[in-house]
């Protein structure tokens, strides 16, 4: 959810596949706060955030949340 396999870290949006870059922190980050960075495509998106949880949208791939009542 937080971190996609496509290739690029959902906090920081630098690529997931590049050595010398450690995604230890962001992964924590991740843990706390929505993704900020689409991790197929590295776009930035929207992000909305409720007591209840999160939605972030993408412009080309759509929504990801961490609530089913937010879709």
């Amino acid at each position: 959810m937080a971190e996609d396999t496509a290739g690029y870290c959902g906090h920081c949006g630098e690529p997931l596949d590049v050595g010398g870059v450690d995604h230890t922190g962001c992964g924590l980050a991740l843990q706390l706060e929505p993704p900020r960075y689409c991790g197929q495509c590295r776009r930035r998106m929207k992000v909305q955030v409720t007591p209840t949880g999160w939605a972030a949208t993408c412009s080309r791939h759509g929504l990801t949340h961490s609530s089913p009542g937010l879709a």
